[in-house]
């Protein structure tokens, strides 16, 4: 069971991490001498790097928005699993992380659904890494509360 519980804290904190460098990262479009982050659109003009605030349009700030919230979830997550590890009854549960964690899950996908339609459509722009992270981080997220809901607490 320890060795369950340790996997399980593991898959949490790879998750946790993913999603911190894809909210922070400057790659989630590029293409060229430029990319573009959810905070800063960056160019490399005659030998010089100039990033500009990301546009003020609301689409941006939602994915934002869900980028933040999903790393506060899956933190809030992780802090309750630590405190119903050593303070729920055996037996019991994990359902309170389950659902941070699940909500992690649908914010990431929400954000990542939402600049996927509508991040501006040129030919020689390409997604980046950090929007690769984001979305490998929707399907471990998912399963790591799936894990939470079947998981009880043994000796």
């Amino acid at each position: 069971m320890l060795l369950i519980l340790l996997g399980v804290l593991i898959l949490h904190l790879i998750i946790l991490i993913l999603l911190i460098v894809s909210t922070a990262a400057s790659a989630w479009s590029v293409g060229g001498d430029s990319s573009t982050d959810l905070w800063y659109s960056c160019k490399t003009t005659n030998g010089g790097y100039h990033c500009k605030a990301a546009s003020n349009e609301d689409w941006i700030q939602a994915v934002q928005a869900l980028m933040i919230l999903s790393v506060l979830f899956c933190f809030f997550s992780l802090i309750a699993f630590l405190y119903q590890l050593f303070k729920m009854v055996k037996g019991g549960r994990f359902f309170f992380t389950a659902i941070f964690q699940i909500l992690a899950c649908v914010f990431v996908m929400c954000g990542a659904i939402i600049y996927t339609v509508m991040s501006p459509d040129e030919p020689q722009i390409q997604f980046g890494y950090a929007y690769v992270l984001a979305w490998v981080a929707f399907p471990l997220c998912l399963i790591s509360g799936l894990i939470y809901i079947v998981l009880r607490k043994k000796e």
